[in-house]
């Protein structure tokens, strides 16, 4: 298969059945992490990029600035490199150091917020950079994943889309919440396509999204702390939030069982899978979003010293009944 540019290359319809994950549910994993840029943010990526180029002259200006914990950012930089724009990404002290070398060896110029805002995030802060960019240079285009409408919309069109032509029916779908765009898109999707399905957004400790108090998160992808702004509770069934240490224990067991390495977003999600799996029927076709893989968290949530060092023995008690429960199912 032939293609011209890097942001053609959308894998967007490969599924991992993770037999017997929790408590004898078989799940299915949508793993976004083999698209270019390893993530799923090459669609939210395009669909911005394209939205500026249409609307608000990027063509001409080629000058753009986003903020992201990570992925969308090498996702916007690859895209950037090929079309010859300039970007400039706003990370933050999460990010990681593989993340911001990587969107620097594309020629993205990348600026770290390290101060938290009073949310104990940097959400806010890294913001606060961009409309002071703004204001410096009125010709610079924030692309503004967080209330963008192409957001949502790329993810209603492509990977609700996805799982929707690959079951027959999805009867619980789990779906990590950061800006909500691929969650609200889902959301949009399914219930007009799909009404019966169950939707379960999930979140990580810490973060405002679902009305709960802001806290120190250590870990980028899900969460926020600054309210999303697409954020919609009628269309959802459930909210689960999920503890740092419950994240990286469902990674690490999806690693070492599966022999699948994914992010932290992906660990999240499954971890909230196995808190309700005893409530869901045994022959239930459940389906969750993997937004990334794992290599740009070899340092941190694969690490035994910087896990023990950041949540203490937690995590390990968290994996420990893990390894006991399985084996009793």
């Amino acid at each position: 298969m032939k293609f011209n540019s890097i942001e053609q290359i959308v894998n967007d319809n490969i599924f991992l059945s993770l037999d017997a994950f929790a408590r004898g549910r078989n799940i299915y994993l949508k793993l976004e992490g083999f698209n270019p840029g390893g993530s799923i943010k090459i669609k939210t990526a395009l669909a911005l990029i394209r939205d500026a180029e249409q609307r608000r002259d990027l063509c001409q200006k080629k000058k753009m600035i986003e903020s992201s914990s990570g992925n969308l950012g090498l996702s916007l930089s690859m895209i950037a490199a090929a079309r010859g724009y300039r970007f400039t990404c706003v990370v933050d002290a999460n990010t990681s150091k593989q993340m911001i070398s990587t969107m620097q060896a594309l020629g993205t110029n990348v600026i770290v917020i390290d101060r938290r805002d009073e949310q104990g995030g940097y959400l806010g802060n890294r913001l606060g950079y961009i409309r002071d960019a703004l204001e410096r240079d009125p010709e610079l285009i924030w692309l503004n994943q967080y209330q963008n409408p192409a957001n949502p919309a790329v993810h209603s069109e492509m990977t609700a889309q996805s799982i929707y032509d690959e079951f027959d029916h999805v009867d619980y779908l789990f779906v990590g919440a950061g800006t909500t765009g691929t969650l609200m898109g889902c959301a949009a999707f399914f219930r007009e396509h799909s009404p019966d399905t169950k939707l379960i957004a999930v979140d990580s400790i810490g973060s405002i999204t679902f009305g709960t108090p802001g806290g120190r998160r250590y870990l980028p992808g899900l969460g926020s702390s600054v309210m999303p702004s697409f954020f919609d509770r009628g269309p959802l069934d459930l909210l689960v939030q999920i503890s740092e240490a419950e994240t990286v224990a469902a990674c690490r067991d999806l690693a070492h069982r599966y022999g699948s390495l994914c992010g932290a977003s992906t660990g999240t999600v499954l971890a909230a899978v196995r808190r309700l799996a005893g409530d869901l029927p045994r022959d239930a076709t459940i389906v969750a979003i993997s937004p990334d893989l794992g290599g740009a968290y070899i340092d941190t949530l694969y690490n035994d010293a910087w896990c023990d060092s950041t949540y203490g023995n937690a995590w390990r008690d968290v994996l420990e009944h893990t390894t006991e429960t399985l084996a009793y199912v």
